[in-house]
């Protein structure tokens, strides 16, 4: 049996393609009355719309990708779910890219979206993102692109963001009230706003409370490396007796380094970490953590998204949403 189209409905109901057409598609050009007649006769007669063949009309892909460093770390996970929430709203497709924290590999997959493979990107860039050329040419292709978490402040599009600063030098005073007076920073790539933010409401926390100690270390990804980095903390004679962890994936091999080295946590080490991560409640001790709003970040990521592409002309415009991010305490702290 022959798939029913819209030339058939509108034969039925002696309408014309257009007028069907628009009553599908729920176009405020035509009455309730009309859009419900043709509802009810596409439903009778079976009628299936086909996706595809109305966004090749529109010229439009009706996907959007998500371009992120990894998808291990249990924040981007998160943000992706509030992203696909929204998506499938509109009735798009997500796809996923993944970086791999590479510069050129971020630069390979900007570079096929010129070519209208999606119709926007929602973009979190890699550790070694030090320029912005692939990605404004995407942008000059007039294909929309909003950042979240990581971003890059000086292109005029929206970035939806945490208050990174904030809640580090929150972090930082709340080690500090437990008579913290060695803190150390853990961080990586300097290149990324989110560390260098973070890194800095670290700072100014010591400053304001007169301390003098500073301890700044970057790591990277390589795990062989980034244990050695933590393991000289312990090593020296300005041994911290508190850390604050940037990133996610340092947090196994911190509470190792600890182990190997016979640091205890709390009672000579206090910790602190950025994360959203679902087992921090179980570790040993249970650890503190900044939990970021990252299914909220997503979902309000996308919808930034979808309001530029409702418009004709994707205008660029810089702006920041800023959601806010909780600290929750536990024993690696107390």
């Amino acid at each position: 049996m022959p798939s029913v189209t819209l030339k058939m409905i509108a034969k039925e109901l002696s309408l014309s393609v257009a007028t069907v057409s628009k009553a599908l598609a729920n176009s405020y050009e035509i009455s309730e009355g009309t859009k419900a007649i043709v509802l009810e006769a596409a439903r009778k007669m079976g009628y299936i719309a086909n996706p595809y063949a109305s966004s090749l009309r529109k010229r439009r892909s009706k996907t959007v990708a998500v371009v992120i460093p990894e998808i291990a770390d249990s924040f981007f996970a998160k943000v992706i779910n509030g992203i696909e929430e929204v998506a499938l709203s509109y009735g798009y497709h997500v796809l996923i890219y993944m970086t791999h924290e590479s510069l050129s590999r971020e630069q390979a997959i900007m570079q096929d979206f010129r070519s209208g493979r999606v119709d926007g990107i929602l973009m979190s860039v890699s550790e070694e993102t030090d320029t912005v050329e692939h990605i404004t040419a995407v942008m000059d292709s007039n294909v929309p692109v909003v950042f979240f978490d990581r971003v890059r402040e000086e292109l005029p599009t929206t970035c939806v963001i945490t208050n990174d600063f904030e809640s580090s030098y929150a972090a930082t005073e709340h080690l500090i009230s437990k008579s913290c007076q060695k803190i150390a920073f853990v961080g990586n790539s300097p290149t990324l706003a989110i560390n260098r933010n973070r890194e800095s409401g670290y700072k100014s926390a010591l400053k304001e409370h007169n301390i003098s100690y500073e301890n700044v270390l970057i790591c990277g990804n390589d795990p062989k490396s980034d244990y050695k980095i933590l393991s000289s903390l312990f090593k020296s004679d300005g041994r911290p007796d508190g850390v604050i962890l940037s990133v996610e994936k340092l947090i196994p091999l911190l509470y190792q380094v600890c182990h190997d080295l016979k640091v205890e946590i709390p009672s000579q080490l206090k910790v602190l970490t950025f994360t959203n991560f679902a087992m921090a409640e179980f570790l040993n001790p249970p650890l503190t953590t900044i939990n970021q709003p990252a299914y909220d970040i997503g979902k309000v990521a996308a919808q930034t998204l979808f309001k530029k592409l409702a418009r004709s002309n994707h205008i660029a415009e810089a702006e920041s949403i800023v959601l806010p991010s909780e600290i929750i305490f536990r024993e690696s702290s107390n």
